[in-house]
């Protein structure tokens, strides 16, 4: 069922069920009053009849020697007057005798040929007065009072009811013209949606959209792009395999182990490739909002240095063993760690290569410092960017993602990767990661 249906059952339901519970109390309340009006009506129609009989001497009633009618009998009221003794002193109507005569005090009901007539009785000044009016009168009446009140009752109901389907359509508007912007959009097309004149409501489920669009442009653009580099990366170092193997199977002796010595090399770069560009992409497609796990800067040295196959030649200096970064420990090592190949790379055999921890107001920041080939007086950060392969010699060996991944890491965990050129040659790199809330607070104690 629409919302627009919805909406429309629930509050014509409401309305209906509010305005029908009002009418009954409302007729209920205005049969009530219209009865006691009527009554009301009787008593001072008998207190009239008795003032004015007070006025009248007690002679003329001796004078009197029989019922005087005054009203045809058509009429839809009567009044009678009596002695006490029961004699008929005054009577409006003669065909009401039987209705009329030895009426009780107070009101009453009575009935003569399928009319019933409702009565009220007073004793004033020795003298019985009754008067009446007919029931089906007071219907007529009562029904035509519930009438007048009820057509401009119903006329307001339908009114309120064209007021809500117009309220709904018009306020359910916008909707539909998201609902055809989305509808005549090409599935490629991740442009943010506008929508004009948009209610306050509306617009934050409008931004949430427009958020999650932009987010599936930036996954669908590391998807291309991580196609792209593998079908770059790849093609190189599978044609060279299938060389060395080709050749393999031609040569004979010397020439075709050292062919298969060179396949197999050629197959170890393609591995680490593969591994660097699959850690790249999974940096860079993570980025959801749960909790991020913790790793201790002691871990992370060893973690990176075990999987380095240079260690000895890393000078590690003094560091806080108990200090945390909010990172995972696989990806944090692993960029570290490709910042230790990246700088044992460049750095000719014998020259050592350094590892310092620092901490840097809420960051932790660890220091790789090399001698590497990469002159003082070029900007360094052209090493960033993935493939970028710059140097001579042993750098030609790397695959141009150590940087990149490590400055991923940085970016996704709140940190950054600054490079700089050290004087007399080699680089400095330093990734900054976020410390741990326990960290901060152990470090103010």
């Amino acid at each position: 069922m629409s919302l627009r249906r919805r909406l429309l059952i629930t509050l014509v339901a409401s309305l209906c069920l509010l305005w029908f519970a009002a009418s009954a109390w409302m007729l209920f309340d205005l049969d009530r009053r219209v009865r006691d009006t009527l009554d009301q009506r009787l008593v001072a129609s008998a207190h009239m009849v008795a003032g004015l009989l007070s006025q009248v001497p007690e002679s003329t009633w001796q004078q009197t020697v029989g019922p005087q009618l005054s009203s045809p009998p058509g009429a839809g009221v009567a009044c009678q007057i009596r002695s006490m003794r029961g004699d008929v002193l005054l009577r409006t109507r003669g065909d009401l005798a039987s209705v009329l005569n030895r009426a009780p005090p107070g009101f009453s009901e009575r009935s003569r040929n399928g009319q019933r007539w409702r009565l009220y009785t007073e004793f004033d000044h020795g003298l019985v007065i009754t008067v009446a009016d007919r029931v089906d009168e007071r219907r007529h009446l009562q029904w035509g009072i519930v009438l007048a009140a009820a057509v401009p009752f119903v006329l307001a109901l339908l009114g309120s009811l064209i007021a809500v389907w117009w309220s709904i359509s018009r306020g359910l508007a916008p909707l539909e013209r998201l609902r055809r912007e989305l509808a005549r959009r090409n599935p490629e097309t991740l442009v943010p949606i506008v929508v004009e004149s948009a209610p306050a409501e509306l617009q934050p489920a409008i931004a949430t959209l427009n958020h999650l669009l932009d987010r599936t442009a930036q996954a669908l653009t590391r998807e291309q792009r991580f196609t792209s580099d593998a079908a770059h990366e790849l093609r190189t170092p599978l044609t060279a395999i299938k060389t060395h193997v080709q050749l393999a199977a031609r040569a004979d002796g010397q020439r075709a182990r050292q062919a298969l010595v060179d396949a197999e090399a050629g197959i170890a770069r393609l591995q680490h490739t593969l591994e660097q560009l699959l850690l790249l992409a999974r940096i860079e497609n993570d980025q959801s909002d749960r909790p991020v796990s913790t790793a201790a800067v002691s871990d992370v040295i060893a973690a990176a240095l075990a999987d380095l196959g240079e260690q000895t030649r890393v000078q590690v200096g003094p560091f806080d063993a108990a200090a945390e970064v909010v990172a995972p420990l696989a990806l944090t090592a692993g960029a570290l760690r490709n910042l230790l190949e990246n700088a044992c790379r460049h750095t000719p055999a014998g020259q050592p290569i350094t590892l310092d921890v620092e901490r840097r107001g809420r960051n932790i920041v660890f220091i790789v410092r090399d001698r590497g080939d990469w002159p003082a007086d070029v900007d360094p950060d052209v090493l960033i960017p993935r493939f970028a392969r710059q140097g001579t010699g042993r750098a030609q060996g790397g695959s141009g993602l150590g940087l990149a991944i490590a400055a991923a890491v940085a970016e996704r965990f709140g940190g950054g990767l600054v490079l700089q050129a050290r004087p007399g040659g080699g680089l400095q790199t330093e990734l900054s990661l976020l410390a741990t809330d326990t960290d901060q607070r152990r470090r103010a104690d």
